[in-house]
């Protein structure tokens, strides 16, 4: 069993930090893992995101995946593993970026839209599909993809739009996980406000799972 779906069966859940601000990142990321959350995501594309990655996996325990969000460039990936990041999630499907991430050791997540998408991520040796962006598609999009895609085949990861409200019917349509932002995390630095939502999203998903 890998790493991630490990992870994900612990707590089905990719916190994505964007707008984290690296004087932040220590005090946010024991938050979200003191509420449950094992998978931290930080964009790229947010000034001082491999500062924050770096400080990040400094203080979390192995269990934790630390990884990085919006990547599109090989450049973007040594970067990352240079920072100690261990997971590579892109907001689209370049084959190339896949293999290149399993070259240097990173766990490929690419983001898909299509059926078409999935497989070809899939082929290419992606860990995971962000299915991006969710709130275009709708929970009978992913039921759709379960029966031809089983679960032991693929990691779906719904990202976009996917709140406590709706969380239940994703998981319920063959969800393995979510990549949630706003959810469950406060760019501003509020780390009650962090932590309040993290500990709601988390009830959801408790509930969701029963």
């Amino acid at each position: 069993m890998t790493r991630l779906r490990i992870a994900l069966e612990q707590m089905p859940v990719v916190a994505i930090l964007r707008g984290l601000q690296p004087a932040h990142a220590v005090s946010t990321a024991q938050a979200l893992v003191d509420a449950g959350i094992c998978i931290l995501e930080v964009p790229l594309n947010v000034d001082g995101a491999l500062h924050s990655i770096e400080a990040i996996r400094a203080v979390v325990g192995d269990d934790v995946l630390v990884g990085g969000g919006t990547l599109r460039t090989v450049e973007d990936l040594a970067s990352l593993a240079n920072a100690g990041g261990e997971l590579a999630v892109m907001p689209h499907l370049d084959a190339s970026l896949v293999i290149g991430a399993l070259d240097v050791g990173l766990i490929p997540v690419p983001g898909v839209f299509t059926l078409s998408e999935g497989f070809a991520a899939l082929d290419a040796g992606a860990a995971a599909l962000k299915v991006f962006p969710a709130e275009a598609l709708s929970p009978k999009a992913i039921a759709a993809w379960r029966s031809v895609m089983a679960r032991d085949e693929a990691l779906l990861l719904p990202t976009g739009g996917i709140n406590t409200e709706n969380v239940g019917d994703w998981w319920s349509a063959g969800a393995n996980g979510f990549g949630v932002g706003s959810a469950v995390f406060d760019p501003s630095g509020d780390l009650e406000a962090t932590r309040w939502r993290a500990d709601a999203f988390v009830s959801a998903v408790d509930c969701a799972r029963q």
